[in-house]
């Protein structure tokens, strides 16, 4: 089978492992079951926001694995890097079944999962790019989207499996099911070749007609396009992270909203991100990376708006600004892969996307302990979407820099 059609295997691989890992963005219903059963069974006096802590550290130890992870994917190939990963990740999730205080967690889904889902993440992605250089927004969307549609498929799953067992027995099960599936797909897994061009894709050749520069993460280091797009980045995630780790409790505290209609407002959120990945990816390949991403911050801007105006009661506004911070936040996602290869190059992009993505960890760690603290400060969120509209802002600014400081190039 000729490369221009193994790539396409090779992306469905990808998916099928980025649908497990994309169960962190599920985590909000994890942590629900899991307060219940720390209360319950080991009589402790915690809230959902008590194993904040738990997101926030997987989220924020990620990039440390995508890089070194990266720097094996680029050097040997996909396939043991990403088995490596998945088995963390599995792992770390049916050992979160056996927690008995928020300190195992942090260690069992926290550092092993979260370190083990950084290695696997940035290495299918990274893979996918190289092998479509002629749709990299669009392919980058998608492999993004299905790691974020997980959060729409698994929650109603899990809230299925813990009326009829408990918490502990789903985070076992969903782990050994993870590692499973993750195994048989890497399998399919395949490292490109070098200089790969699909049949009748040519690259775009620039004005002075220099060949694309591939920058090691030495060379990344160097340019200020680096250090703008990390930042802009930060920004671009911060309103997604922020509310994503605490969507069900905002529904229910500040809507009023029962259980039930949270979970829902969880799913739709998430059903917005993955859209936003792809319908970005796919814009930003016609349009330009950096328009798509001043867009995705003028949107997060009227999303929190109407965040900010809501209350309790405010069904249909809280939608609408819910789905709208959806669309911006994968938007970023989705985009930031195939950004990453164009400005410099798809050689040691696994490396580079990974050292990138301490914009997303930062974000990932600073968004929702800012919303906790000041829940837990004021009674209410409002003052968190000031912030973060403050962030968007800054990030159109971000995105007005790049312009200068790539100009000509």
């Amino acid at each position: 089978m000729n490369l221009d059609k193994k790539r396409w295997i090779v992306l469905l691989a990808a998916c099928f492992i980025n649908l497990c890992l994309g169960s962190i963005y599920a985590w909000s219903v994890f942590s629900s079951a899991m307060t219940d059963y720390f209360n319950t069974t080991l009589r402790m006096n915690l809230t959902p926001g008590d194993l904040a802590i738990v997101y926030t550290i997987a989220n924020s130890v990620g990039p440390i694995t995508m890089i070194s992870g990266g720097w094996f994917n680029d050097k040997f190939g996909p396939k043991k890097v990403i088995l490596v990963g998945g088995i963390m990740w599995g792992l770390g999730m049916f050992l979160s079944g056996f927690a008995t205080s928020v300190g195992f967690l942090i260690v069992t889904y926290g550092l092993v999962g979260g370190l083990g889902l950084g290695m696997a993440y940035g290495s299918t992605i990274s893979t996918c790019v190289k092998f479509f250089p002629d749709k990299r927004g669009l392919i980058g969307g998608i492999t993004t989207a299905v790691y974020g549609m997980s959060s729409v498929i698994l929650p109603p799953i899990v809230t299925v499996v813990v009326q009829n067992t408990d918490a502990t027995f789903a985070f076992k099960a969903v782990g050994i099911t993870f590692m499973v599936l993750i195994a048989l797909s890497c399998l399919f897994m395949e490292q490109c070749p070098e200089g790969y061009k699909p049949a009748g894709f040519e690259p775009a050749v620039k004005a002075d007609g220099a060949a694309p520069k591939n920058l090691d993460w030495k060379g990344m280091l160097k340019t200020p396009a680096f250090y703008i797009m990390l930042l802009l980045l930060t920004c671009g995630a911060f309103t997604g992270m922020m509310i994503i780790s605490q969507a069900s409790a905002v529904a229910q505290n500040m809507i009023g909203m029962t259980v039930v209609s949270a979970s829902l407002a969880v799913s739709v959120l998430a059903f917005f991100n993955a859209l936003g990945r792809i319908v970005a990816g796919y814009v930003s390949d016609k349009i330009g990376r950096i328009n798509t991403l001043t867009v995705a911050c003028a949107l997060a801007i009227v999303g929190l708006v109407c965040l900010f105006n809501c209350g309790q009661g405010t069904v249909a506004l809280f939608y609408v600004g819910l789905s709208i911070v959806g669309i911006s936040f994968g938007s970023f996602m989705g985009v930031y892969p195939g950004f990453t290869a164009d400005q410099f190059g798809p050689k040691n992009n696994s490396v580079n996307y990974g050292i990138m993505f301490i914009g997303f960890a930062l974000a990932g760690y600073f968004g929702p302990q800012i919303m906790r603290n000041i829940f837990a400060s004021t009674n209410a969120y409002a003052n968190a979407f000031i912030i973060a509209i403050i962030f968007s802002v800054v990030g159109i600014v971000f995105t007005c820099l790049y312009r200068v400081v790539t100009r000509g190039r």
